[in-house]
């Protein structure tokens, strides 16, 4: 095999309380392709600015082929991304995820995803992301002794998803830079609480204990202030019953209901109250995580 197709879910973190644990993957993609060649390094189908060794894809790529013990050679890559930079929902992980595939599946699938992981996550510090967009459906996962260890949870077959993309970026870099380095015992308790509700109501299906538990003290409450309007649309979601979160780092924000007629009610109200172009978009949880789609 010299050329392959990786195709990678986006990925929601966090689902509020779930900070750099819970993950989910969502309907929505970032295609890339592996070709090996003999002419070096070449990167096509995202800006020039990215086009070059530090690409998350290749970095990716390399990292699985110097753990293999493997040359990495030329390679031609291909990205074909539809998920969007920035915005909380698994940009850069998908990179990761679809390099660390592309060079496994190239070289004979010597590892596992579980090695695969263990790789990426060394590489992107946390496995929020990571695990979802690996395996799909809904995830938790913690590290322990420098190496994840995930596990995935049910979910009610009734949940929607509906994702508000606003029109600028939020580095990640910057949603953390505003976190506390310590945290109350109060807070900490209270998101461990909220955080085991949050799995139960998305397996049960319950969209009053979902809009509770979802809550949460430990990161929200400081990247919302980087969010222009983040109040009024919080506050326009929670008055139709949807449990309303911080997708990631954001500033995407995500909604959860099992209301089929969500959109509708939000497009009538959303530019009102927003200063900024919010897309609206619905979504559904992927179940399947990265795999290939072409190959020769």
């Amino acid at each position: 095999m010299k050329r392959v197709t990786i195709r990678v879910p986006a990925t929601t973190a966090n689902l509020g309380p779930g900070f750099d644990a819970f993950g989910c993957a969502l309907s929505l993609y970032t295609d890339v392709t592996f070709e090996e060649t003999e002419r070096g390094l070449e990167i096509t189908g995202c800006d020039e600015a990215f086009a070059g060794p530090d690409n998350l894809a290749y970095t990716a790529y390399c990292a699985v082929l110097n753990t293999m013990n493997e040359d990495v050679g030329g390679v031609k890559i291909h990205i074909d991304a539809h998920i969007p930079i920035c915005r909380g929902l698994g940009s850069s992980a998908a990179l990761l995820v679809a390099g660390a595939m592309g060079a496994n599946v190239l070289r004979g699938n010597k590892l596992s995803t579980q090695g695969l992981l263990n790789i990426t996550n060394a590489m992107e510090g946390h496995p929020d992301n990571l695990a979802p967009a690996f395996y799909g459906g809904l995830t938790a996962s913690m590290v322990e002794g420098g190496l994840p260890v995930t596990v995935s949870f049910p979910l009610h077959p009734d949940w929607e998803f509906l994702a508000l993309i606003p029109d600028f970026d939020l580095p990640t870099s910057l949603a953390r830079s505003v976190l506390p380095t310590q945290v109350s015992r109060a807070d900490a308790i209270y998101n461990i609480s909220h955080g085991a509700l949050v799995l139960k109501a998305l397996e049960l299906g319950d969209e009053k204990l979902l809009r509770t538990a979802m809550q949460d003290r430990l990161h929200q409450t400081y990247r919302r202030k980087l969010i222009e309007d983040y109040e009024k649309i919080e506050a326009l979601v929670r008055s139709t019953g949807a449990a309303f979160c911080l997708s990631g780092a954001g500033p995407t924000l995500l909604c959860v209901t099992q209301d089929p007629h969500l959109e509708k009610k939000l497009a009538r109200k959303l530019d009102s109250v927003t200063k900024n172009n919010w897309q609206m978009l619905p979504l559904y949880v992927e179940f399947q995580g990265a795999h290939v789609i072409d190959w020769e």
